[in-house]
């Protein structure tokens, strides 16, 4: 939006007379969808005359996107609203955890504003208020798409792109589908605008986020695959993630996905698949509408396709009744299906989820470590056996993440750390010492591996 002040240019320049804005910290938690949901908040302030603080001692009000997919993350959330809370600012939450569960935020802080995360619309609101004395509680869904809001986006390179809100599933143990409540997909033209704009200002990624990708388009007479190829058909250099998908809406889309993932080179080779168990028994129990077959033979088409492409799913060791031939099924499961990644949880009872009144069939804590210690020894061998095929690769990786080190992702989505030390003997010290930036393109050669990552050297 074009803005002319009205005031003359000499008073613009006379910090005193200047007005000064009130600034706002945020912090944010969880998955990739609330990061987006962050960035938009920020927009949005941002457009409405608040300024984001870029250090927690220079802001005026204090905002948490909040997540409660696990205890362990709920425990943290609260964690961080009661130091929040200690500094005396105002203080908002947003997200998961206050539309899941608005009690346990109020036992913590009762006069904090709260926002759902289909309430981001009302952030402004919320400041106000708060800046003000007053309080905002916003939870219920605003009927704003969050596909082209202004956004300050946490990594330049990377743009993170909500294609839907909520989910189609009944799972037992998840507490995000009260939060995020029913499927509601985003229309195609919608998303490519939100793309072909990310891309003109630099993106060099694109993350496709939403609860479950795999149901896309149900509710509005399309599907996965067909935003997939008008999100491929966009003029630019740049290439798409595709966010996590549950295994039971793969069967109707497979053969094409498959045919897609193979054909174009804008997507990422890359799938998160989250299959939760191996036995078909406690996967019914979860409701989660899929079988053990039904991921074993969404990998066998993709893996016999793209033989490197990575995988990655989600466990839930311990899960209510799971007996040691229920984890035998998981631990078989994984040992044929060779996933790249596994994110590993230990049950815990939700509330608000069905699951969390089965406390007759709990399973001990201590049974649920053990298995939980057993698939973690597994998975990292997994991990180093499936990136050992990397081994001496030469080709383009994109830097995605300059912190601690500098890291970048090749063509199927691996993690590949630039050595500062390493040279070729095709390559100067002056090319690996050279500043490197975000969204930057560069060749290298994998001479090193781990559980974790590939290692790389530039080369020319």
């Amino acid at each position: 939006m074009f803005h002319m002040s009205l005031k003359p240019s000499i008073i613009e320049t006379i910090p005193l007379l200047r007005k000064s804005e009130p600034k706002v910290w945020i912090e944010a938690y969880g998955c990739s969808a609330s990061m987006a949901d962050s960035e938009m908040i920020s927009g949005l302030l941002k457009e409405a005359g608040y300024e984001i603080a870029t250090k927690k001692s220079e802001s005026a009000l204090n905002l948490i996107v909040t997540c409660s997919v696990k205890d362990t993350t709920e425990h943290r959330m609260l964690s961080r609203i009661r130091t929040m809370t200690k500094s005396g600012k105002p203080l908002i939450v947003a997200g998961c955890l206050p539309k899941a569960d608005r009690a346990k935020v109020e036992s913590v802080n009762s006069s904090a504003s709260i926002l759902g995360p289909n309430s981001i619309d009302k952030a402004p609101d919320a400041v106000r208020l708060a800046l003000s004395g007053g309080r905002l509680v916003a939870l219920r869904d605003s009927p704003l798409d969050k596909v082209n809001i202004p956004r300050v986006r946490l990594n330049s390179a990377v743009s993170i792109v909500e294609i839907a809100s909520g989910c189609m599933s009944k799972c037992t143990f998840c507490q995000t589908k009260i939060a995020k409540g029913w499927l509601r997909s985003y229309r195609i033209g919608d998303i490519v605008r939100q793309i072909k704009s990310d891309i003109k200002s630099g993106c060099k990624e694109v993350w496709l986020s939403s609860t479950d990708n795999g149901c896309y388009g149900r509710d509005i007479d399309t599907n996965l695959v067909e935003l997939l190829k008008a999100c491929c058909s966009i003029e630019g250099s740049f290439k798409i993630r595709v966010g996590m998908m549950n295994p039971m809406y793969l069967p109707a889309i497979l053969d094409r996905m498959v045919s897609l993932f193979g054909e174009d080179d804008k997507l990422f080779k890359f799938l998160h698949i989250p299959v939760q168990s191996g036995s078909d028994r406690v996967l019914k129990k979860m409701k989660r509408g899929h079988t053990s077959k039904t991921f074993m033979d969404a990998v066998k088409a993709f893996r016999g396709k793209i033989p490197e492409m990575t995988i990655s799913t989600d466990i839930i060791v311990g899960f209510p009744s799971e007996t040691e031939d229920d984890f035998k099924e998981t631990v078989d499961l994984v040992e044929r299906s060779q996933p790249d990644i596994v994110n590993i949880s230990r049950y815990a009872a939700r509330p608000g989820t069905e699951a969390y009144g089965w406390k007759g069939m709990r399973v001990n804590s201590q049974v649920s470590k053990e298995r939980s210690e057993c698939l973690h020894a597994l998975t990292r061998k997994i991990a180093k056996k499936r990136n050992s095929i990397w081994q001496d690769w030469q080709g383009e990786i994109v830097i995605d993440e300059i912190g601690k080190v500098r890291q970048g992702r090749n063509y199927a989505y691996k993690p590949v750390v630039i050595s500062s030390t390493a040279i070729t003997t095709t390559t100067t010290s002056t090319a690996n010492d050279r500043q490197i930036l975000l969204g930057d393109k560069m060749r290298v050669k994998i001479y090193d591996f781990s559980n974790f990552s590939l290692k790389a050297k530039i080369i020319l």
